[in-house]
């Protein structure tokens, strides 16, 4: 069994060992917090650069490089157009002025005075002659009875064909869709208004476009007798 004296020591050193364990830890502890250099805190960090961005949220560099092989905008406006649109306006007003004038006249008109500046809208071939009339027979009678008057207005609805025959040396060619609307009155009778759909044709000659030709398209909301001359 330990003496009393024994115990005593035993519990010095117990004592002692604990305190220097506790003064061990203090003095690692401030050893790692010495070991910072101050000099390296004032300095300043590196970061990596924020690119601005470009158009639409995206970077500006990669805005700038269009990937290779990407076909670009436009690509195909090297390809020739047939016809240009200044020409090509020309000669929707050639087929309306004409699919216009068809549709205008009044009861003092004749043939030989009324038909001259719309054939000269025309190639003037036999078959446009013979379509460029006034009415004729009982309708001509009966307009010239009631003293009538018809105005014609028309406009390209849109382009059917359009064409440039290369290897015949033919030219230019353009078929249009034409809209015509005759709104025709008399002395006690009521104004009429007749609208019809035509495929017109024209051909680009030495005098600019001309019309060749126009057939019914599509009936309108009264329906149009193909006109004779008289």
């Amino acid at each position: 069994m330990d003496s009393p004296a024994e115990n005593k020591r035993s519990a010095v050193l117990a004592l002692a060992l604990l305190g220097a364990l506790l003064v061990g830890s203090l003095v690692v502890l401030t050893l790692f917090n010495g070991e910072d250099d101050p000099a390296a805190d004032a300095k300043p960090k590196t970061t990596t650069p924020t690119r601005n961005p470009g158009p639409g949220g995206g970077s500006a560099a990669g805005a700038a490089a269009p990937r290779s092989g990407t076909p670009q905008a436009g690509a195909a406006d090297g390809v020739p157009l047939i016809v240009q649109p200044d020409d090509l306006a020309k000669a929707h007003r050639a087929m309306a002025d004409y699919m216009a004038g068809v549709t205008t006249f009044k009861y003092t008109d004749n043939t030989a005075s009324w038909s001259p500046r719309l054939l000269a809208l025309t190639d003037g071939g036999e078959t446009m002659k013979k379509r460029t009339v006034l009415p004729t027979e009982k309708a001509w009678a009966v307009c010239q009875q009631t003293k009538c008057s018809s105005t014609g207005k028309a406009f390209v609805r849109r382009d059917a064909l359009i064409a440039d025959e290369l290897s015949r040396g033919s030219g230019q060619s353009i078929s249009s869709v034409v809209e015509v609307t005759a709104t025709r009155s008399g002395e006690g009778g009521k104004t009429e208004t007749e609208t019809n759909t035509w495929l017109v044709s024209a051909h680009k000659g030495g005098g600019g476009w001309q019309v060749t030709g126009f057939d019914i398209y599509g009936l309108g909301n009264v329906g149009a007798p193909e006109p004779k001359g008289g």
